[in-house]
């Protein structure tokens, strides 16, 4: 048997590219170029795809100029405002994000590392919809909501709705995720816990939690699952034994062994199933119990 020197090169196939302006331009370029056309912004989880020839877009459209009216972190009304084409970075320096939501600090510093950080996007993450991304676990834990983009409009579809399969979301054909929105809640704690192989690897497994108390009861709670084989990224069986419950250690117990009960992991290089629910029930106490004592004030 021969080779040739490019069976070993991993190049994309050949594709268009063209360069949007503006969000509306956007949406034009995708219904113009048609189902198989795709956005690229930092590019970090597509452009490997495509090397590897797993992914065979016939054309990009390059959405960088677009930062202007898609990068923002800010406050409107009782809701943190996230626009897609915010750099994971800008999301990990964000007083006003960490200020409501500790989960995001919590996961910006183990997802990947500086060079990806300060390219790779918020919606670009989401939109890749990979089964082990963490981002993805943090809006369902937080019960986010996604703002979706076409010619006829805006649309808002529920984070846990988002996620239609691996590697699938809701986002249709010229369509583009704009933004995401997060309700603020009072008296809420939040954080994020990971297992993972090497320092910003994907994740073995990994939990968030958000939870809001009243006193010490757990009046609202959501816990975001990836990794695991969580159905939508949360554990709503472990969710509904916490709510109305004291914040107690027995009750943080019995919501670990649920949610590990319903994942549903697979084998592969980063460890055998058992391992991972095991992982799923651990971080999932960890998580909750950091949120509690962010809750109470205990937790800088």
């Amino acid at each position: 048997m021969t080779y040739e020197v490019g069976d070993f090169m991993q190049t994309p196939a050949s594709f268009g590219y063209e360069r949007a302006t503006s969000v509306d331009h956007a949406i034009a370029l995708l219904e113009q170029l048609g189902s198989e056309a795709r956005l690229v912004a930092g590019g970090h989880s597509l452009l490997p795809m495509m090397k590897l020839r797993l992914a065979r877009p016939e054309h990009l459209i390059d959405i960088n100029d677009l930062v202007g009216d898609l990068s923002f972190i800010r406050v409107e009304g009782d809701e943190l405002r996230i626009g897609a084409m915010t750099r994971h970075a800008e999301l990990l320096a964000s007083a006003v994000a960490g200020e409501h939501f500790r989960i995001f600090h919590d996961a910006e510093r183990v997802i990947a590392d500086p060079i990806v950080r300060n390219r790779g996007t918020i919606g670009g993450s989401l939109c890749q919809a990979d089964p082990s991304e963490d981002l993805s676990a943090v809006f369902a834990a937080l019960r986010a909501e996604i703002v979706i983009q076409s010619a006829s409009g805006s649309r808002s579809v529920s984070a846990r709705d988002f996620h239609v399969g691996p590697y699938e979301t809701a986002v249709g054909d010229a369509e583009m995720l704009t933004e995401i929105r997060v309700p603020l809640r009072p008296n809420l704690g939040s954080a994020y816990r990971k297992v993972e192989r090497r320092a910003g690897d994907w994740a073995v497994a990994a939990a968030g939690a958000c939870v809001s108390l009243d006193g010490d009861t757990i009046a609202d709670v959501g816990i975001g699952l990836t990794a695991v084989g969580a159905a939508h990224f949360c554990a709503p069986e472990a969710e509904d034994s916490l709510r109305g419950q004291a914040a107690t250690d027995e009750a943080i117990d019995a919501a670990g062994a649920l949610a590990a009960e319903h994942s549903n992991p697979g084998t592969d290089q980063r460890g055998p199933a058992d391992y991972k629910r095991h992982l799923a029930g651990e971080l999932t106490k960890r998580a909750l119990r950091s949120a509690i004592a962010r809750a109470r004030g205990e937790e800088g």
